[in-house]
């Protein structure tokens, strides 16, 4: 059998994706060489975005995959090399569609991006663990889905997710790590093990923007974003460069934590954005066979009803998610519940509540109609 030729292994080379951009590696200029000798050995030169590369051991393993599987190949060898400055600024271009300088893509009018930014009025009401699993949620669905852990303070979306790699740069643009097939940003990835984050307000803002303007996010169907507890500087900036994105409200059954929950959504009739539900989380937790519900009742129906009569309009409550140990677990493993087989009140709820916000269309407000006046 005669080895195939230099184009036919360029062509299967098309189907390898690079992990943190998921484009062709071919599309971006990756692949440096191909050799193929008279006995089927083909000698493929990749250039990485950068010489420590986290994932070049999965596009050393994808590229032997898709040329080994040709006809004629005896053998592939991958000979790793690192992009030029040349090279990354072209990158880097190509990616911001020619775009100098770096914008804020989900506040573009032409953008179908859905943002939702989830939020409470206390912490410790499992806001991030909601967060990660409708994350993982839609991924599962074929979403093309992104996350911006915005609690600077507390940041905890990274352990739940299991991102096991930092952030790449191509120059001054950031390539997001992917777990579960959902793209991560957190500030988490930037800072030493137990330190702790010591900013204040300008510092907080100028963080958020370049998580949404210097990360390449791609194509999202739908972008998440984990707001610290409370209404302060990071939920006004949110509302600031981010003014089509909507509220999901995160809140417990308790009187407590739902009164300062509810004041998290009032936000909305300031920042002029939409508050697309609520969901109340630790509901109930199953104990012989019987529910008891160690934090009370009815938070997430009061905070639905009195958001509603506030903004003048429905405000559902979304889904009421049972405490389940196995969601714990799957948090700190990196794992979220959703993705396990099999399902749960607490799965149940919380798939149902990702198809419900994947399916919704983004309003028109600052979008272009594609339409221009005529005259008569």
């Amino acid at each position: 059998m005669s080895a195939p030729t230099v184009e036919a292994v360029r062509a299967e080379l098309g189907k390898v994706m690079d992990p943190e951009i998921r484009r062709p590696i071919t599309d971006l200029n990756m692949v440096r060489s191909v050799e193929v000798g008279p006995d089927g050995q083909v000698v493929v030169g990749v250039d990485l975005t950068t010489a420590g590369c986290p994932l070049k051991d999965t596009i050393t393993r994808d590229v032997s995959a898709v040329v080994g599987a040709l006809d004629g190949v005896a053998g592939v060898q991958v000979a790793m090399g690192v992009m030029s400055e040349e090279q990354r600024r072209e990158l880097r271009s190509q990616l911001r569609g020619g775009v100098a300088e770096p914008v804020i893509p989900f506040a573009q009018p032409g953008s179908l991006t859905r943002v939702y930014a989830v939020t409470s009025g206390k912490g410790g009401v499992g806001k991030s663990t909601v967060t990660a699993n409708l994350a993982a949620a839609m991924a599962a669905d074929g979403l093309k889905v992104g996350v911006v852990d915005a609690d600077i303070y507390g940041f905890s979306i990274p352990r739940m997710l299991g991102v096991t790699y930092p952030p790449t740069k191509v120059e001054d643009m950031i390539l997001p790590p992917v777990a579960h097939d959902v793209k991560v940003i957190s500030i988490g990835m930037f800072t030493q093990d137990g330190r702790p984050v010591v900013w204040r307000g300008p510092m907080l803002h100028r963080a958020l923007q370049q998580f949404l303007a210097d990360v390449f996010w791609g194509d999202l169907d739908v972008l998440l974003l984990d707001l610290p507890p409370g209404t302060g500087d990071i939920a006004i900036s949110v509302a600031q460069m981010l003014p089509t994105s909507e509220i999901l409200v995160v809140t417990t059954p308790q009187v407590a934590a739902a009164e300062v929950a509810q004041r998290a959504g009032v936000i909305a009739a300031q920042t002029q954005q939409h508050v697309v539900g609520v969901i109340e989380n630790m509901s109930w937790i199953e104990q012989g066979g019987d529910r008891v519900e160690i934090f009370g009742s009815g938070g997430g129906a009061r905070v639905s009803a009195e958001l509603g009569r506030t903004l003048g309009y429905q405000v559902p409550l979304l889904a009421q998610l049972p405490i389940e140990v196995a969601l714990r677990e799957g948090a700190d493993a990196g794992r979220p519940l959703v993705l396990a087989d099999g399902g749960s009140p607490a799965v149940d709820g919380l798939r149902e509540v990702a198809r419900t916000l994947s399916h919704r269309a983004r309003g028109l407000a600052g979008r272009s109609l594609g339409i221009s006046p005529v005259g008569r």
